[in-house]
C-alpha cells in the first residue's frame, strides 16, 4: 500500500476533507474557498488526507491542486471524471498523491488500466451492490461507497450503510457523502469504513477545520434512561451523540424508543435477550440471577462494536477504569460517570464512548437538563 491508502487504515476513523468551490445539485458552496489555505487548516484539525475538486463544474481547477500541495505534506486526492492515463498523469504532475475512478463512468477493462498507472493510488468509487464487487473483483485496495445518487443526486444513509457492511475486509472503506455530524461519521465509522469523506459541510461551516476536528472528536457521549421527549431534546441540545433507551426490567424502562435528531443515535438497552425495535445500536447485557451481568456488548445489525465496560450490578469497583484501559478495541464506558468525574474517567481509559444515567436524574427516568449539559461539556 502507499501513503494515502496507510494514513487511512489508522487506528480509528480517518478523514478525507474535501475542497470544493460548488456542487451540480446544491449549488454554490464556498466560491471563495482557498485550497492552499484550507488543506493547511485540515491538517492541524487532524484530517488523514484532503480532496481536491479539479473539475470546473465544482468550480475547480488544476491549479487549486497544486496549490494545496505547497501547504500540506497529508495525502492529496484529485477529484474529478477521470477516464484516460493523461488525466491520471495531469493529476500525478499537479501533486496527487491518489485520483478518483467511478465506477458508474467505466467499465472494467479501462479501470483495470487506469489502477495500472504507475505513482498513483485510486478511490474507486461505488454506488450500489453490483458496483462494489466490480470493485473487489478489480482488486482496489480502497473502495468508496457513495451515499449520493449521481442521476437524482438524492442521499440514502442507511443504503450507503449497508453496502459499507457488506464492503470486503481487508480492503480500505471510505463512506462518502452525506455526513454533517459525529453520529453520521460514528454510524459509518460502526458499519465498518474506515474513514469518511466529507465536502460538502465542511464548505458549508462557518469554520470548516473546527468541524472536521469537532465529526472526529472522542469519546462519543451517550446519556441513557431516557425516557421522555424533553429529555431526548434536552440531551441533543447539549450535544450528546448517543441516546439510549432502557428496555429491560428497570425504573428507567421506556416504554418504547423516542424519536432522535439526526444529531444522535439511538441505543436500545437489553438484558438476556435482545429485541428488534427499530433502534440504530443496541447494548446487550447478560442476565445473571435476575439482573444484568457486569459487563455488555454494543451490536450493529446484531454484530459486536464496542465492548460495555460496567461496574457490579449495584456494587463498586476501585479497579474499573483500570480494567477498561486494559481492553483492546472500541470500550464504552459506563458505571457511576457524572459530570464530576467524566474528565478523569476520559484520561484514565481513553475510551471510545462515555455512558452516564442515574446521576443525571432527578428521580428514576427523569434528567436534570443541567446535569446533563455538565456532563456533556465535562466529557467535551
Amino acid at each position: 500500500m502507499g501513503r494515502f491508502a496507510d494514513a487511512l487504515r489508522a487506528p480509528g476513523l480517518s478523514a478525507i476533507a474535501e475542497v470544493k468551490r460548488r456542487s451540480p445539485s446544491a449549488g454554490d458552496l464556498r466560491p471563495e474557498a482557498d485550497p492552499a489555505a484550507l488543506a493547511q487548516s485540515f491538517e492541524a484539525a487532524g484530517a488523514a488526507s484532503v480532496s481536491i475538486l479539479v473539475d470546473e463544474r465544482f468550480g475547480g481547477s488544476w491549479e487549486d491542486l497544486r496549490s494545496a500541495r505547497g501547504t500540506t505534506t497529508l495525502p492529496l486526492l484529485a477529484k474529478g471524471f477521470f477516464s484516460t492515463r493523461a488525466d491520471l498523469e495531469r493529476a500525478r504532475a499537479a501533486g496527487a498523491d491518489a485520483a478518483l475512478l467511478l465506477l458508474r463512468e467505466l467499465d472494467d477493462s479501462t479501470v483495470a488500466e487506469l489502477l495500472a498507472t504507475p505513482g498513483l493510488e485510486f478511490l474507486v468509487e461505488a454506488h450500489d451492490a453490483e458496483e462494489l464487487h466490480r470493485a473487489e473483483a478489480l482488486g482496489a485496495e480502497v473502495i468508496g461507497v457513495n451515499a449520493r445518487d449521481l442521476g437524482t443526486f438524492a442521499i440514502d444513509r442507511h443504503a450507503q450503510l449497508d453496502l459499507v457492511a457488506q464492503a470486503p475486509r481487508g480492503r480500505v472503506i471510505v463512506a462518502e457523502s452525506g455526513v454533517g455530524n459525529r453520529a453520521h461519521a460514528a454510524a459509518a465509522e460502526l458499519a465498518g469504513a474506515d474513514a469518511v469523506l466529507v465536502g460538502s459541510a465542511l464548505m458549508r461551516a462557518s469554520e470548516p477545520a473546527a468541524m472536521l476536528a469537532d465529526l472526529l472528536r472522542r469519546p462519543l457521549v451517550k446519556v441513557c434512561g431516557l425516557t421522555r421527549d424533553e429529555d431526548v431534546a434536552a440531551a441533543a441540545q447539549s450535544g450528546a451523540d448517543l441516546a439510549g433507551f432502557v428496555l429491560a426490567e428497570s425504573p428507567r424502562r421506556a416504554k418504547a424508543p423516542l424519536p432522535v435528531p439526526d444529531t444522535m443515535l439511538s441505543v436500545g438497552v437489553f438484558v438476556g435477550e435482545p429485541e428488534d425495535v427499530g433502534t440504530d445500536l443496541v447494548q446487550l447485557y447478560p442476565e445473571e440471577e435476575g439482573h444484568r451481568a457486569r459487563d455488555g456488548v454494543l451490536l450493529r445489525g446484531g454484530n459486536a462494536v464496542a465492548e460495555v465496560f460496567d461496574l457490579p450490578w449495584l456494587e463498586e469497583d476501585g479497579a474499573h477504569w483500570q480494567r477498561a484501559a486494559a481492553a483492546a478495541g472500541r470500550v464504552l464506558l459506563a458505571g457511576g460517570l457524572g459530570p464530576e468525574n467524566v474528565r478523569a474517567a476520559i484520561a484514565a481509559v481513553d475510551p471510545w464512548a462515555v455512558d452516564a444515567s442515574r446521576s443525571l436524574e432527578v428521580s428514576p427516568g427523569v434528567k436534570d437538563h443541567d446535569k446533563v449539559r455538565a456532563f456533556v461539556e465535562a466529557a467535551r
